[in-house]
């Protein structure tokens, strides 16, 4: 699938295929802007402390979150190892890159929606798994 470029974002843009790819890919609104300063520069190999410190003061990820956060990212296909314990972005298809671009784009121009639709997705993973544990009744 070739993607085009997309210049703005509309509310059909929240496609369930999006909705899916942040549902399985971004658990938490600091997890997407790791991946975006990723994005931003796909030229660069980064370590941990690279990466957290070039987000602070706006966004305090504990190096704790950016291990589980990138082991994510690498095993969704969106980033690769380099030498020295450094990750760089680096999509395994257009579709990843395409939903990436996605993000970006409503974290630019719908960032209220995006955030409530992160949160929104999580708390509904968090529902099916506690339902998960609920007694029935015979």
């Amino acid at each position: 699938m070739r993607c085009a470029k997309k210049t703005s974002m509309e509310d059909a843009d929240f496609s369930d295929d999006f909705c899916r790819f942040l549902q399985t890919t971004i658990p938490a609104v600091d997890a997407a802007e790791l991946l975006l300063l990723l994005r931003r520069t796909p030229q660069t190999a980064w370590s941990i402390a690279e990466l957290t410190a070039k987000l602070r003061p706006s966004v305090p990820i504990p190096d704790a979150d950016a291990v589980k956060y990138l082991d994510s990212f690498q095993a969704r296909g969106l980033v690769a190892p380099r030498d020295e314990k450094r990750v760089q972005y680096l999509p395994a298809s257009e579709e990843l890159e395409m939903y990436v671009q996605m993000l970006a784009l409503a974290y630019k121009e719908r960032p209220v929606t995006l955030i409530r639709m992160i949160y929104a997705l999580r708390d509904s993973r968090i529902q099916t798994f506690a339902d998960a544990f609920k007694l029935r009744r015979g």
